[in-house]
């Protein structure tokens, strides 16, 4: 086991849930409607979150197979993540309309929408979603989150866990 990247999993994960609860404060309390694309990183938040976290317990478990396993399905999430974020900025975000992209189809069809409506409500159109935070849009700050998540997840994939004698 290396506890510098079990340490780095439960510290990335801490990461998505805080970026997650700034998400929903920021709708439920300060009035900013989430679009489909928004919602749809959520989702991706709360995977790479779990992923991580699940990761991290499964190599202080020395199970590290299964450990590094979750380590590269979170790495491709985040990935994911980053894409889903610069489609948002750079193309969703100057259409009138979310209405039937991927991300709306993947929201609705999946059930999440209407069965969480408070964490995975669609209520805006990505254009009118398109707001700042401490001068940066938010989908600039999720591409970043998830790019960081990416780098770290790399170091941990790639570092050999230490061998005890």
């Amino acid at each position: 086991m290396n506890s510098t990247s079990t340490r780095l999993l439960f510290l990335l994960s801490g990461l998505c849930f805080i970026a997650l609860a700034i998400a929903l404060v920021s709708q439920h309390m300060f009035g900013m409607r989430p679009c489909a694309w928004c919602v749809l990183q959520r989702l991706m938040l709360i995977a790479v979150g779990v992923g991580c976290l699940f990761a991290g317990v499964a190599l202080k478990l020395n199970l590290n197979l299964l450990g590094k396993l979750l380590t590269l399905l979170s790495a491709l999430l985040s990935a994911s993540g980053i894409w889903a974020a610069w489609h948002q900025y750079s193309v969703a975000s100057l259409s009138f309309s979310c209405d039937q992209t991927l991300a709306d189809r993947i929201m609705t069809q999946s059930g999440l929408e209407s069965q969480f409506p408070s964490l995975f409500g669609i209520y805006a159109t990505c254009m009118d979603a398109r707001v700042e935070l401490l001068g940066i849009e938010y989908a600039l700050w999720g591409m970043g989150l998830f790019a960081v998540c990416l780098l770290a997840l790399l170091y941990v994939l790639f570092t050999k866990p230490a061998h005890h004698a």
